[in-house]
């Protein structure tokens, strides 16, 4: 029952040699193989490869070399770049694309030992909030196979909570570590903006991407959040600045925390079950000794509008060099270069896609980009000020991850708005390049609700602990879907 322990149980079982990681690993994917054709949380399995790591695990144990990640097995969403093993972030465009180098992350926990099992399936680069556009088809939510996991990181929260994987990474570009770990019931971490590094991670909106873990509770995500942080000089967007041990601080006293409840989170939209899962939350951290305060962030209504200005503005740039020429999918039998471009890219992407390249074209068009892009900028600024005025006065924001627990497949394909509004409490959190957490406090209509955690810049030690403190106090996190046991 190897699945059912958490990656700190799993480290322990590995240092006292009560298991070997290659047992460990060949459980892993065995339920993969047993599981993942109900899921479709995999785009890649590397058996060979995930078996070559665990002996390589193992004789770093045996040498006493070992360090707490080594030997855990893991999923890595698929935009992360995996020298000599497929990377194809959801698309058509990239079904065929087989990476040269690792990305910085891959690289990060491949030094700490780690055994990767694969790569996760994702809405098309990242552009989702459902997982529904990856071009391998959606990936179901474990809790209720009828019903989404969440995006753009569905495989990898799906895969967790499933237990075919300890832990897994993904990225947060408005909401997509946060929204999916809500929507599956696990705990997932968006850290500060260049707290770990975007070099090898597939661009979307390269001011709002980052990368984080995934994982069954706080204290696992702080050990994953330890090997990945830190500068990288190959990314212009990496800070230079310290990394603490994210552990230590996990079993501090939240007596005196106090916890900030923005009223526009708490108004309309937000679904009644939620609502009544997320205020038991915060009754709970008040009998743990926290003050619970009223703020106001009088400009989160503007996140999303500026938002999807500011990404497909981003995403528009960043997709121009998939152009059929270098790498990637080509049209066959081009007529002239012109012709390659256009039926390279028209067949190449999915439709999400291209309505957010649109979009973003148009915004940073003549005549339109003072309106639409610099006006968007702008309000970009109010948005963070509005959380810097907040943490004047509180150490932590709480509230819901997302307004409503997981929809139906197909329940909003055809109303993108719809869609786009999934994210409504999350993207504010990326604006401002802040951290953010979700974890699981409960059930409505037998599906999981998340509990959002804000913190201030470089702050993920002390959300990490009033995580932590909260699931030593309650069970939620411990909880499997029914067929996944």
């Amino acid at each position: 029952m190897y699945h059912t322990k958490t990656l700190t149980e799993l480290s322990r079982m590995l240092q006292t040699r009560e298991i070997t990681s290659v047992e460990l690993t060949r459980a892993f994917l065995d339920r993969i193989n047993k599981h993942d054709k109900t899921l479709n949380s995999f785009i890649t399995v590397t058996p060979e490869q995930a078996l070559a790591q665990a002996k390589n695990a193992d004789a770093r144990i045996g040498r006493g070399e070992s360090g707490a990640l080594t030997g855990i097995p893991l999923a890595h969403k698929d935009i992360f770049c995996t020298l000599d093993v497929r990377t194809n972030c959801g698309s058509k465009m990239l079904d065929n694309f087989i990476s040269p180098y690792n990305a910085t992350v891959v690289e990060k926990l491949n030094a700490a030992g780690m055994v990767m099992l694969g790569k996760t399936n994702m809405d098309e680069f990242a552009m989702g909030s459902s997982n529904e556009t990856s071009f391998y088809g959606a990936v179901k939510n474990p809790w209720n196979t009828a019903a989404v996991p969440g995006g753009s990181s569905g495989g990898s929260a799906a895969a967790v909570a499933a237990r075919l994987a300890p832990v897994a990474t993904g990225t947060d570009t408005g909401g997509s570590i946060r929204q999916p770990a809500a929507l599956c019931g696990i705990t997932g971490l968006k850290p500060t903006y260049g707290r770990v590094s975007r070099y090898g991670m597939i661009a979307f909106a390269s001011s709002l991407d980052q990368a984080g873990p995934m994982a069954q509770n706080a204290e696992d995500c702080a050990l994953l959040l330890n090997a990945i942080s830190g500068f990288d000089e190959r990314d212009s967007t990496s800070l230079d600045k310290p990394v603490p041990n994210y552990s230590a601080d996990l079993n501090r006293d939240i007596k005196g925390l106090k916890i900030g409840l923005p009223k526009e989170f708490f108004g309309e939209g937000m679904a009644p079950g939620v609502r009544e899962v997320v205020n038991t939350a915060i009754e709970q951290y008040r009998s743990m000794g926290a003050e619970i305060i009223e703020i106001s962030l009088p400009n989160s209504h503007l996140s999303v509008p500026v938002y999807y200005v500011v990404a497909p503005a981003e995403c528009s740039s960043n997709l121009s060099r998939f152009d059929g020429v270098r790498f990637g999918y080509r049209c066959k039998d081009p007529q002239d270069l012109e012709d390659l471009y256009k039926r390279s890219r028209g067949e190449g992407f999915g439709s999400e896609v291209k309505r957010r390249i649109m979009i973003g074209a148009y915004a940073l068009s003549a005549g339109y980009y003072d309106a639409y892009y610099l006006k968007a900028q702008q309000l970009r600024r109010m948005i963070s000020d509005d959380f810097t005025r907040a943490f004047q006065k509180v150490d932590v924001i709480m509230g819901p991850t997302a307004p409503d627990v997981a929809f139906n497949i197909g329940e909003k394909t055809s109303d993108p708005v719809a869609m786009y509004l999934s994210d409504i409490y999350t993207i504010a959190v990326n604006l401002a390049g802040l951290p953010g957490m979700s974890i699981p406090a409960g059930f409505s209509n037998k599906l999981p609700v998340g509990l959002q955690l804000i913190g201030n810049y470089f702050d993920e030690s002390r959300l990490l602990n009033v995580a932590h403190q909260y699931q030593l106090a309650t069970n939620w996190h411990k909880q499997i879907p029914e067929n996944f046991r």
